[in-house]
């Protein structure tokens, strides 16, 4: 056995189906479209979500609730990630630009601090938004909260 005489598996290998070339084709006639209708007919293409004439699922279902286009979404970072954070690099300030060195966070993500967990050191710490409860928790601390 050599390159020359391999071959490839029984029934692997298909001709492709040749429309439009006439009777004696087997594809005559209506080359494979059928009788009538708009498929059937040249340049038709079927529109997104179209369930050949069944009311389309999107017109199915019930809208629901409200998406606000205004809406900020932020990160939500706890005390005591913070606490961990300054601890593992060894830092008195925390803000975006030091969590998205540290790959903590992704470049345009907005940050809130919450007062989940306790500081035991004093932090700088900007952040784009603090809970209430956790600006009193970093006073307390002896740190600073500043808005970016």
């Amino acid at each position: 056995m050599d390159l020359s005489n391999l071959k490839p598996a029984e029934g692997s290998v298909k001709q492709r189906k040749r429309v439009g070339r006439g009777q004696g084709s087997g594809r005559g006639g209506t080359s494979t479209r059928g009788h009538k209708g708009a498929q059937s007919r040249t340049g038709y293409s079927r529109k997104a979500g179209f369930e050949g004439g069944q009311m389309p699922i999107q017109r199915r279902l019930p809208k629901r609730g409200f998406k606000n286009r205004n809406r900020v979404e932020y990160t939500a970072l706890n005390l005591s990630k913070l606490q961990a954070i300054s601890e593992k690099y060894g830092l008195n300030e925390i803000n975006p630009e030091v969590l998205h060195a540290n790959n903590l966070i992704s470049k345009d993500e907005r940050i809130k601090v919450l007062a989940n967990g306790e500081l035991k050191s004093g932090l700088n710490i900007k952040a784009h938004a603090f809970s209430a409860s956790a600006l009193a928790a970093i006073e307390a601390a002896g740190g600073k909260a500043e808005t970016v």
